[in-house]
Parts: structure tokens; C-alpha cells; sequence
């Protein structure tokens, strides 16, 4: 499924923050594991991924550095900052409050009582 673009604009960061706070990660690998974790729906191609990668950056919420990798090629990797974990905190707690409203709504199922 092709999420619209201003759902991917709200969903995008905070999936990306998320990767980035269990690990560094280099741009390619970012977009396969947005893409095989999501089973699809967040798959982001280089030219939606790197400049929502740079306006985080920009604001302060990862930090990018450069160098080679294991096959002598360089590689930006891409990390989240102090300010970038207390974000993704606050952006947590409110997709957390959004999808209670939906599943209230009846727009999401309600969780598995078992899992």
C-alpha cells in the first residue's frame, strides 16, 4: 500500500527517529529498513528519505558523520541527537494519543487483547 504523501510527511520522521535510536545507520540501509519493518508501507525512495533525513539534521535531531565502510566505500551515517530522543519521546506519546482517538473512532481496530 502508497501511503499519501502528507501521511508519509507525518510518519516519516518519527520512523526514521526511531531506527536511529537503536542505531547509527547509513542512508540505504535507513530506506530498506523503513521498507522491510513496514512491510512496504513506509518504503521511501532516496528523493522523499534524504531530505527529510537533512531537515532533521537541520533541526537538530540527528547528526550525521562520514566514513568508509567495511567495503572501503564512504557512507554518511546518520544518528539521533539528545534533542532528537526527547522529540521522538514527545512525538511517541502523541502517536500513541492518535491512535487511541482512532481505534475510538473505530478508523483502527482495537489491540489484540493476547499480544
Amino acid at each position: 500500500m502508497r501511503i499519501e504523501r502528507e501521511l508519509m510527511r507525518g510518519a516519516g520522521p518519527i520512523a526514521v527517529m526511531q531506527l536511529l535510536a537503536r542505531r547509527e545507520m547509513y542512508g540505504y540501509e535507513i530506506a530498506e529498513a523503513l521498507a522491510q519493518r513496514s512491510d512496504g508501507v513506509l518504503d521511501m525512495g532516496h528523493s522523499t528519505l534524504y531530505p527529510l533525513l537533512y531537515n532533521l539534521e537541520e533541526k537538530g535531531l540527528i547528526a550525521s558523520r562520514e566514513a568508509e565502510s567495511d567495503s572501503g566505500r564512504f557512507r554518511r551515517y546518520y544518528s539521533l541527537t539528545p534533542a532528537g530522543k526527547k522529540a521522538l519521546t514527545a512525538q511517541r506519546e502523541q502517536w500513541r494519543a492518535l491512535g487511541r482517538a482512532f481505534r475510538e473512532l473505530g478508523i483502527l481496530e482495537p489491540a489484540d487483547a493476547n499480544g
